[in-house]
């Protein structure tokens, strides 16, 4: 595939065109939530193309009851068909043997590697997935800004960003066009720092 040529065809398409080009070159599309703010527009616009596809959560276990109380109205309203991935070891047995270590060090790769990219490369082998819908956006992070539209991960599989070129202002509008629901109080610990990328998109 011309990357450059299809993401120079995909900017002048709406979120679901994009979907639709997606998913007529997918044979195991996936998508992945978090349930991070402003998550339910990827969500409620790749099931409104494809009902049944996997829906995969890698949760870390370290999110606030808000988020996960949101996560469950969300799940219902939309009915999607949620794959859980959490990691190997409790939280409760993970703050006595590592905690949440100081940003940039080895520890904290190890535990990064324990609550996110574990859980979620277990994901990807069971799933097998060659298309993968996720919620980056172009202004997110540093590195974000370097990707578009679709990219492809080491591994030869597409990712598929719907909303790339979207600002907050044109997803809050999608989630109160859909009678959708947005929660703000979310943690997640691989990143700690608004702007700092968690492992999986580098």
């Amino acid at each position: 595939m011309n990357l450059s040529d299809i993401n120079k065809d995909l900017k002048k398409r709406s979120p679901n065109e994009i979907i639709q080009w997606a998913l007529a070159v997918a044979k195991r599309p996936i998508v992945t939530t978090n349930f991070r703010p402003l998550e339910a527009t990827l969500l409620h616009a790749v099931i409104s193309e494809n009902k049944s596809i996997p829906v995969i959560w890698c949760d870390s276990g370290y999110n606030t009851p808000q988020i996960y109380q949101h996560a469950e109205r969300t799940i219902k309203q939309l009915d999607l068909n949620i794959d859980l991935y959490v990691p190997k070891q409790s939280v409760a047995h993970r703050n006595i043997t590592l905690g949440i270590p100081e940003l940039d060090t080895p520890a904290h790769d190890e535990f990064t590697r324990q609550v996110k990219l574990e859980p979620f490369g277990r994901a990807m082998k069971t799933h097998q997935a060659d298309v993968w819908f996720t919620n980056l956006r172009k202004d997110q992070t540093a590195h974000r800004s370097t990707l578009d539209i679709v990219s492809q991960t080491a591994d030869g599989v597409l990712k598929i960003c719907p909303f790339f070129y979207w600002n907050d202002s044109q997803l809050e509008a999608y989630i109160e066009t859909h009678g959708l629901e947005s929660e703000n109080n979310y943690y997640d610990p691989t990143k700690a720092l608004e702007g700092r990328e968690c492992g999986l998109h580098v």
